[in-house]
C-alpha cells in the first residue's frame, strides 16, 4: 500500500463532475503536478491550452474536410487524439480517432473504407460531435478551476 487513499483526495467530488468525458486517473495525474491546489500553476495553464489548441485544429480540419485531403484529415485527427489522450479527454479522443481512422480510409474497427465520400461524411460527423463535448468539457474545466 502507498498510503495514498482516493478517498482523501479533495478532487474525488469535484471530477465527478466531468463524468465520462474525463479518465479520472490520467487527469488526477495531470492534477497531483500542481504545487497548490489553490492555483493550479501546471494544471490549469495545460488545460486551457489544450482547448485552444483544439480550436485551431478544428478549423484546419473544417479546411482540409473542404478540400476533401484525407490525408490532412488522418494527420490533425491523430494530432488532437495525442493531446486529448494525454490528459485524459475520453470523448474528444475518441472522435478524434474516428477522424484519424475515416482519414486512413478505414472505419474504426480497422477495415479498408474504399470510398471518399462516406469517410468525408463520418469525418465531418465525428468532427460535430468532437466540437460539442470540447464545448461541454470546456464549460466543465471552467467551473472547475474558477471553484
Amino acid at each position: 500500500m502507498n498510503g495514498f487513499d482516493d478517498r482523501d483526495s479533495p478532487n474525488i467530488d469535484e471530477m465527478a463532475q466531468f463524468g465520462d468525458h474525463v479518465d479520472d486517473a490520467t487527469f488526477s495525474q495531470i492534477l497531483e503536478m500542481d504545487e497548490s491546489e489553490a492555483d493550479r500553476d501546471f494544471s490549469k495553464p495545460l488545460v486551457y491550452g489544450f482547448f485552444e489548441q483544439a480550436t485551431e485544429t478544428f478549423q484546419k480540419i473544417e479546411a482540409a474536410l473542404k478540400a476533401s485531403n484525407l490525408d490532412e484529415l488522418s494527420s490533425l485527427g491523430h494530432f488532437l487524439k495525442g493531446s486529448s489522450a494525454t490528459l485524459g479527454f475520453n470523448k474528444i479522443k475518441d472522435s478524434c480517432q474516428i477522424i484519424q481512422q475515416y482519414g486512413h480510409r478505414q472505419t474504426v474497427d480497422g477495415n479498408p473504407e474504399p470510398d471518399e465520400e462516406v469517410c468525408l461524411k463520418k469525418i465531418s460527423e465525428a468532427l460535430k460531435q468532437v466540437k460539442l463535448d470540447t464545448d461541454e468539457l470546456e464549460n466543465r474545466m471552467t467551473r472547475f478551476f474558477e471553484e
